[in-house]
């Protein structure tokens, strides 16, 4: 498991600007060859993983808060756009909410990684995957909640929730009895989560299985396919429902959740 997150984490001053913030910087992710690094996507695990993000189309430059988020260039890693407007979650969680989010928590990795590359404490040649797998302290923590929070941004869709169709859902009544058991896990895991951390929907030994994690530690580290993710870090769900975690995660499984995110991921294996 992680440490705590320690030093580097705190959020910068400001957003750094971009030199490439145009119309075209909201492009969606391509999976054919090596990815240019400075596409952010090659940290989402797509390709190590086998995982499926979707080609969900942005909104204009102008209205998306990525725009003036975006690493320089000469950087090794960027932040990814959404794969949705900042407001497209609400009332569910509000434009607030995923302004701060994302804009302040999930761009200070971004801006710390490089920071630790720039410093030689990490290798800028790696992919993301290959620093989370490879380090551990600050470069671990900083890297991992990189790949954490695309992926969970990717979990979420408007008009989410429901329940999963097809292969996911036989698979989810054969590994839990049904789907009500599933969500009756999935719901305890995250909120019996002490302290910060994710609840995850994985693939474990060709079984789903509920798991959660402490701080920035994720299934990638113990060779397990994660298919969504919750976020309980505090950050997530404030200031849209303050200190109420249960209700939270009950409006994600309710309201947010992408099945088919899931079961493009499941998909693959």
């Amino acid at each position: 498991m992680a440490g705590q997150p320690g030093t580097g984490e705190a959020c910068p001053a400001e957003a750094v600007k971009s030199e490439a913030a145009k119309a075209d910087t909201c492009r969606t992710p391509h999976h054919e060859g090596r990815m240019d690094r400075r596409d952010f996507f090659i940290a989402s695990g797509a390709v190590a993983a086998g995982l499926a993000f979707p080609s969900t189309p942005t909104a204009d430059s102008e209205d998306v808060f990525a725009t003036s988020l975006l690493k320089e260039s000469a950087m090794p890693f960027t932040l990814p756009a959404l794969p949705y407007d900042v407001a497209a979650l609400e009332p569910f969680l509000t434009k607030e909410n995923i302004e701060l989010h994302y804009g302040k928590h999930h761009n200070a990795y971004v801006v710390n990684l490089n920071k630790f590359v720039e410093d030689g404490k990490a290798d800028g040649t790696k992919s993301l995957e290959e620093i989370v797998l490879s380090s551990e302290g600050p470069v671990f923590n900083n890297a991992a909640q990189i790949w954490n929070h695309t992926f969970y941004w990717n979990s979420m869709k408007p008009k989410g929730g429901g329940e999963p169709i097809g292969k996911l859902a036989e698979a989810i009544a054969r590994d839990f009895g049904s789907f009500a058991k599933f969500k009756e896990e999935f719901t305890a895991a995250c909120v019996g989560q002490f302290g910060s951390g994710w609840g995850w929907l994985v693939v474990d030994g060709g079984k789903l299985k509920v798991t959660k994690t402490g701080n920035a530690d994720l299934p990638l580290k113990y060779k397990q396919t994660a298919l969504i993710t919750c976020d309980v870090w505090e950050h997530a769900y404030y200031p849209t429902y303050k200190n109420l975690r249960p209700k939270y995660v009950e409006v994600f499984l309710a309201s947010l959740v992408n099945w088919d995110f899931a079961a493009a991921n499941f998909g693959k294996l």
